[in-house]
């Protein structure tokens, strides 16, 4: 299905949105800012788009919808416990590598939206890790993971992917494979040999 040329032309204000909300900060980036970016006045833009809030939570829910769908393909696949938590640190590496400033911008100005989609925002958080934080007790109860301490572990998970969108760039020299698979390498065995 062909989507109409505003849908599309909207996409591309909130891709470039991302980009300038990464750079600058939600807050220190301005509806002129982004009307400069994307080559259009200010009143054509708003023709696409209502408001930066608007912005904001289209970004943050699209990062999350995104999480949240794949976590919940990754608990019906056929894997072990252990294999579905890899999944899950791929599919955090490929969607920083492959939608970095979405990603910047959910996971760092979450924070500036309205109250009523905050709310909503962090509840969504906190279902995804309750869901990741129970694969991993699931690992542990049938033997697959060591055990630790849930938080712990969840923790060290989720934070060992979150630098790669700062430091990911396509020139860097590193293929999204290779990084998925030194990070998994290191996650899961360790750097001892």
């Amino acid at each position: 299905m062909i989507k109409k040329k505003k849908e599309i032309r909207r996409e591309g204000i909130v891709v470039e949105a991302a980009k300038l909300f990464k750079q600058k900060g939600f807050a220190g980036t301005s509806m002129r800012d982004l009307a400069e970016q994307v080559k259009m006045d200010a009143a054509t833009m708003y023709h696409y788009i209502s408001s930066k809030d608007e912005i904001l939570k289209t970004i943050c829910f699209g990062v999350a919808d995104a999480y949240v769908t794949h976590l919940q393909e990754i608990e019906d696949a056929p894997l072990s416990f252990t294999e579905k938590l890899k999944a899950l640190v791929r599919l955090h590496i490929h969607l920083m590598t492959t939608k970095g400033p979405e990603v910047s911008v959910a996971n760092n100005d979450w924070k500036f939206l309205s109250e009523e989609a905050l709310q909503e925002f962090k509840s969504l958080r906190s279902q995804y890790e309750r869901k990741l934080a129970n694969l991993i007790e699931q690992g542990v109860a049938a033997g697959e993971l060591q055990e630790v301490n849930t938080s712990v572990a969840l923790f060290t998970l989720l934070s060992a992917v979150r630098w790669v969108e700062l430091w990911w760039k396509p020139e860097r020299g590193i293929s999204t494979e290779e990084l998925e698979n030194t990070i998994i390498t290191i996650l899961f065995k360790g750097l001892q040999k």
